[in-house]
């Protein structure tokens, strides 16, 4: 210590950390006014960049302050060093801490408005949060006069190693980042697998995808076996998709007037149920004379993939309703039985088994 440490020194490091504060305190109060108005922007960024100052400027405020006191006072040179480097560890740790929150917020502000889902995608997030704290964390070593060379290549060495004992994790790795990448599936589809899972894709993360199906269970997919699996989207190209419901008349059924009611049943169900798209153009298409029916196919349009559940029994109460008021018969299958000396002889209809044994009389 160069002199003894006298009343003076008190008041005016007292004074500079109550500035620190009161500045801190000040700061505060204006980002909670910024961070108002920035949430009725449209951009989300301005929201991620302004609750991120909230968290470092108070206390690089407080630092400020902390280090104004601590040139005022008559310390020695070690005693200064020390109390110089606490401080800058403390602002870059606070730093690195707010700047990967606000590049984190950011990629998952673009992550977003690029899928255009609710859905986020977290594996870029987590990656770019990781390698920003791991900047922070080298930083800190180097000012607290720790060379990480000798660190850099030990990892650079230790990699290695460490990439052959997480080969499947490290595989499910990329192949989540190949799947963003690609943008073959995005949070928000609806896919199904040749496995037989399928869902809602909730999320994408660094080593799984979690998929939410339709009963409101969550299943949990590595990336790896979802990048070589055999996969349908129901969301891509377009979220909208047709569904296929199969009819069936009988034989003496006027066929127009089949069709002009099913029409009708078409436009009435279309305008009047959730989900529903009434701009696609319906279809009905006669494609088989059965064995108690003539077959046709009905195909409607749908907003995504729940909603064909809904439309599909609304459409169907409908039409066999309305079928009954028309007089239009819907044949039941049937079995004709031939009698024959010493035995009875069943032929086989459609769906039944393709040989029959003789029933003894």
């Amino acid at each position: 210590m160069n002199r003894s440490l006298t009343l003076d020194d008190l008041v005016l490091a007292g004074i500079a950390l109550a500035a620190g504060l009161l500045l801190a305190f000040l700061s505060r109060m204006v980002l909670r006014w910024l961070a108002g108005h920035a949430e009725r922007t449209r951009w989300s960024g301005d929201d991620v960049i302004v609750d991120a100052l909230r968290s470092v400027v108070p206390w690089a405020a407080i630092a400020g302050g902390a280090a104004a006191a601590a040139a005022v006072l008559p310390l020695t040179r070690t005693v200064r060093h020390h109390a110089d480097q606490f401080l800058e560890v403390w602002l870059i740790l606070v730093v690195t801490v707010s700047a990967a929150r606000v590049i984190a917020g950011l990629v998952r502000s673009v992550t977003q408005s690029r899928s255009g889902v609710a859905g986020s995608a977290t594996i870029f997030v987590n990656i770019t949060r990781v390698l920003v704290l791991a900047i922070g964390f080298l930083v800190v070593l180097q000012t607290l006069g720790v060379s990480i060379a000798p660190l850099l290549t030990a990892l650079g060495v230790g990699g290695l190693a460490v990439a052959l004992a997480l080969q499947d994790t490290l595989a499910n790795l990329f192949a989540g980042i190949h799947i963003l990448a690609s943008k073959t599936v995005q949070p928000g589809d609806y896919i199904r697998l040749t496995s037989g899972e399928e869902g809602y894709v909730v999320d994408i993360n660094w080593r799984q995808t979690t998929v939410r199906q339709l009963s409101n269970n969550l299943v949990v997919i590595p990336n790896g076996q979802l990048a070589k699996t055999n996969m349908t989207n129901y969301t891509r190209p377009e979220q909208q998709l047709t569904i296929l419901v199969q009819v069936g008349v009988s034989y003496d059924s006027d066929l127009d007037h089949v069709e002009r009611v099913t029409h009708e049943v078409i436009a009435e169900t279309m305008t009047s149920t959730t989900g529903a798209v009434p701009d696609h153009e319906p279809a009905i298409r006669f494609h088989t004379f059965g064995d108690s029916r003539i077959g046709f196919t009905v195909i409607l349009g749908v907003g995504e993939f729940s909603d064909q559940y809904r439309i599909k029994h609304e459409f169907i109460k409908r039409l066999h309703r309305r079928y009954r008021e028309e007089g239009i018969h819907i044949p039941s299958p049937t079995r004709t039985v031939a009698l024959q000396q010493g035995t009875v002889v069943i032929p086989q209809q459609r769906g039944a088994l393709d040989a029959a044994p003789a029933v003894p009389e």
